[in-house]
């Protein structure tokens, strides 16, 4: 009668316990996912640059697009020499941004006489997170909970600058030189510390007195 009433009361827990998301290993299974929309504002152009006027609807447009850190834009001029560019570049470097050597093709035909602005926006997400669909104290097959990682890679995906960067990274300089990296340990070491007389808002002196 025992042996029975214990497998029916385990029963649920096994059924409970092989639900959800499995992972066996240390790894997560999540990771971010990075999207990338693109947006555009076709101006009309000379051979000169942009067309009287032009240039204010362009910063306008960027304006109103919230340019930040992280944005890529681009010109896609065709037709027209470096004026146009520039002009645009002008605008984006108000923002602390340079601008893109190429543009990315985009779906719609540019028309005759006029040039194309693209701003490309990328978002990091982690699908599927928060995730609880496995209990944890009914764990019966070796697994992380469900949950395991979603915080870590969650956190990466929102803090990161440029989501671009999770997917290809940044190509670094070819050369390195010593001294530059020891450079700012070199200015903390030779720093006054916070106590040193004189500097402001440092402890000057501490005394403690007592008695037995």
């Amino acid at each position: 009668m025992r042996t029975i009433l214990f497998a029916t009361l385990a029963a649920p827990a096994l059924m409970l316990g092989g639900c959800g998301t499995l992972n066996r290993g240390v790894d997560t299974v999540y990771q971010p996912v990075v999207s990338r929309s693109d947006y555009v504002f076709d101006v009309p152009a000379t051979n000169a640059g942009l067309a009287p006027g032009e240039a204010d609807r362009v910063a306008g447009w960027l304006s109103t697009m919230r340019l930040r850190y992280g944005d890529h834009v681009s010109v896609d001029d065709p037709r027209y020499g470096p004026a146009a560019r520039a002009q645009v570049a002008a605008i984006a470097a108000s923002y602390g941004i340079l601008l893109d050597d190429r543009a990315p093709i985009t779906s719609a035909p540019l028309s005759a006489g006029m040039v194309r602005v693209v701003v490309s926006r990328s978002v990091a997400r982690v699908p599927g997170c928060p995730d609880f669909t496995r209990n944890g104290s009914s764990e019966f097959e070796g697994s992380t909970t469900s949950n395991y990682g979603c915080a870590t890679q969650a956190n990466m995906a929102a803090m990161v600058a440029d989501p671009l960067d999770l997917v290809r990274g940044q190509p670094g300089t070819e050369s390195f030189a010593a001294e530059t990296s020891a450079k700012a340990i070199d200015t903390y070491r030779k720093a006054d510390t916070t106590g040193k007389p004189g500097l402001p808002g440092g402890v000057t002196s501490v005394s403690v007195t007592g008695s037995k």
